[in-house]
Formats: structure tokens, C-alpha cells, sequence
């Protein structure tokens, strides 16, 4: 099969080039380090030719509603509106668990995707998994100051991103499906704990500060709300597994 994987050098996106092309699949990588711009569309409409399936997870690193939002309304549009004149067959979407229980920042983007793909002329199959175990490291490069660390009061399930991977390749081979049951970890965390836990492992002294709001998001990160259902997909590597893992 030929695979375009949008956003195919993020942390998600290597796993899903490197495991389609273990597989004996054609893979091309959809970045704008390989010269495809997908908010602009600049360079799609050639990287989408001969392309069977794209396989969609172009991230964004912002929990700002608008410009999450716009980000992957753009990208979506792109890809549909190329994909239907090369004559992609099929669309496989990341999204995030919960998407529709917050619907601010970044889960607002995810929302406006899935409705986007939903609405458009490509069969589709949807995804949402929980974060990352990278996600610790997101944090900690954005939410720091000085020996401090702010976390947002959160209750999540993380998963491998090598395992959300498998479960996109795999969607792609098996063909349209539409919404998939939701994919989390085999193990709920608090972020705190999380972040603790990465910084003793690595020897690094900083203070975590664990903080919230009483805006709807964060609402739905402390109560446990945007953790998976109970009969979701679970993966198999625990935080403290991919810790102790090259991965980390």
C-alpha cells in the first residue's frame, strides 16, 4: 500500500513511517522539513500523488482554542482537498481522548478535526488515544521556571506512542472504519507523579507545582474525565516500563 503520513517526523508520526515500512509498505513522510507545508498546502498536492491512504498525526503544540482550531481545520482541508484529487481512498486521524468533554485548546482542535474528516469525501477512521509518555517532556520544556515546574492537576492514562502507532498502521491495512473504540495506557497516573518521577530518574532537582482553574478543561483533567472508558483498548507499556527504556 502507499502511505503519506502527515506529520511523519513527530513523535507519533516516526513510529508510523518506521512500523508501515517494516511492513512492506510505500511510505512517504508529510512534513514541512520534506517540503510539505500543510497549513498553507504548499507541496501537498505533489506529495499526494500515488498515495492509497494518509494517515493522519500533524500535532500542535498550543492549548490556545483559536489558534488550535485553525491549525487543523487548515491542515484538514488540505489534506482532504488534495487527497480527493489524487485520489487518496482512504483518511486514518489521531485524536485525543476526550475531545468532546473539553472543548478549549487543544481538544477544541481535535474536535474540529474529527467533525471536518467526518463531514468529508474521503472515508475515514478515527483514533483517539490518551497522551503520550512523552508528554512529560512537553512539560517540562514548556512549563518551567527556574527550580519550578507547572502541572496542570491531571489525571491521564499514558500510552507508548510506539503503540498508538501500531494501532494507526494497523487501521490503515484493515481500511475505513470510522470512529475506533478509544486507546489509553494499562495504567492511570497523576501528571505530578509523572513528572516526579522522569526528574529523579534523569537527576534533576526542580520543585513540581501542581496547578488548576475552574474553566471547563481544567475541570475535566482533575476529575478524571478525559480518562479512557472502561471497555477502551488498552496498550502495554507502563510510564515506568518506557522510563526505563532507550525511548526516554
Amino acid at each position: 500500500m502507499n502511505i503519506a503520513v502527515a506529520g511523519g517526523t513527530g513523535i507519533v508520526g516516526r513510529h508510523v513511517v518506521r512500523i508501515a515500512r517494516e511492513r512492506g509498505h510505500q511510505v512517504k513522510s508529510l512534513s514541512r522539513h520534506e517540503g510539505v507545508d500543510l497549513v498553507t498546502g504548499k507541496g501537498l498536492a505533489a506529495a499526494l500523488q500515488g498515495v492509497e491512504t494518509v494517515i493522519d498525526v500533524v500535532g500542535l503544540n498550543s492549548m490556545h482554542t483559536k489558534k488550535s482550531t485553525d491549525f487543523f481545520m487548515a491542515t484538514t482541508e488540505n489534506l482532504h482537498r488534495e487527497g480527493k484529487a489524487a485520489g487518496v481512498k482512504h483518511h486514518v486521524v489521531l485524536s485525543i481522548v476526550g475531545a468532546d468533554k473539553a472543548p478549549t485548546g487543544l481538544y477544541a482542535g481535535k474536535r474540529a478535526q474529527e467533525e471536518e474528516v467526518r463531514g468529508g469525501d474521503i472515508p475515514w477512521t478515527i483514533l483517539r488515544s490518551t497522551q503520550f509518555h512523552e508528554f512529560v517532556t512537553q512539560i517540562l520544556a514548556h512549563a518551567s521556571a527556574g527550580p519550578l515546574v507547572f502541572v496542570p492537576r491531571f489525571k491521564t492514562q499514558p500510552i507508548a506512542a510506539a503503540e498508538v502507532a501500531e494501532a494507526l498502521v494497523h487501521a490503515a491495512e484493515v481500511g475505513p472504519q470510522r470512529r475506533l473504540p478509544d486507546l489509553g495506557g494499562p495504567k492511570a497516573e497523576r501528571l505530578k507523579d509523572m513528572v516526579g518521577r522522569y526528574l529523579r530518574k534523569n537527576g534533576k532537582k526542580r520543585l513540581v507545582v501542581e496547578i488548576t482553574a475552574p474553566e471547563v478543561r481544567w475541570k475535566a483533567m482533575r476529575s478524571g474525565a478525559l480518562l479512557p472508558a472502561a471497555d477502551a483498548a488498552a496498550g502495554r507499556q507502563t510510564f515506568d516500563e518506557w522510563l526505563d527504556s532507550p525511548e526516554s
